[in-house]
């Protein structure tokens, strides 16, 4: 007679859930925030809206591409994303702080071309933040890497047109920051189209 166990078989203990896997993906919205926001001011720097109604962007800034951004930026730090923590949650302080210099403007203790200096160097120190997250974009995914390459050309010419004065470049910087706007409106679509579907529709050429 065969012999039977009294002691039954453990059933196998599923793994422990990662820590932030019920958050969902971040990416779509700090990547729209991004990209609504850079739309609309690269709108006025590209001379395709008056300069004289850029004021309409303050808000936008404030709120959806930065404080949206930056909350992006948190949950990617739940989510264990470091990339994603650090891009979303500095380019939402970008745009805050976009928003603290228009809105405060008239309180800067400098003028005209003094002013304009600040305001280049400003953009030189995101230009080189940004660099080195076009860097490590690379090894993401295509259109990371394509989002941020632009992005990098656009500040580039953005801080030349400050430093030097020069409206013309800063007219160019408008025009990359508009395709800058599509390309992360783009990845934005994908991710949560993508995400969604839960099938790949749109590609992000992933490395």
């Amino acid at each position: 007679m065969a012999q039977v166990s009294t002691h039954p078989t453990s059933p196998a203990v599923a793994p422990a859930p990662a820590f932030g896997a019920h958050i969902a993906d971040p990416g779509p919205l700090g990547l729209a925030g991004f990209a609504l926001t850079t739309f609309m001011l690269s709108s006025f720097n590209s001379g395709l809206a008056p300069k004289s109604a850029e004021v309409v962007v303050l808000g936008v800034a404030l709120f959806y591409g930065g404080i949206a951004q930056l909350l992006a930026g948190m949950w990617e730090f739940a989510k264990g994303n470091t990339f994603g923590a650090l891009a979303f949650s500095s380019y939402g302080a970008f745009w805050m702080g976009f928003w603290y210099l228009v809105s405060h403007a008239k309180d800067l203790p400098t003028t005209g071309t003094d002013a304009a200096k600040g305001i280049g160097v400003f953009l030189l120190a995101w230009t080189i933040f940004t660099l080195y997250m076009t860097v490590v974009a690379s090894r993401l995914s295509g259109i990371l890497f394509a989002l941020f390459a632009i992005l990098l050309v656009t500040f580039a010419f953005l801080t030349v047109g400050e430093l030097g004065s020069s409206s013309s470049m800063t007219k160019i910087g408008g025009y990359l920051g508009l395709v800058t706007a599509l390309v992360a409106w783009y990845a934005s679509f994908a991710g949560v189209l993508n995400g969604t579907a839960k099938r790949v529709i749109m590609p992000t050429w992933p490395r």
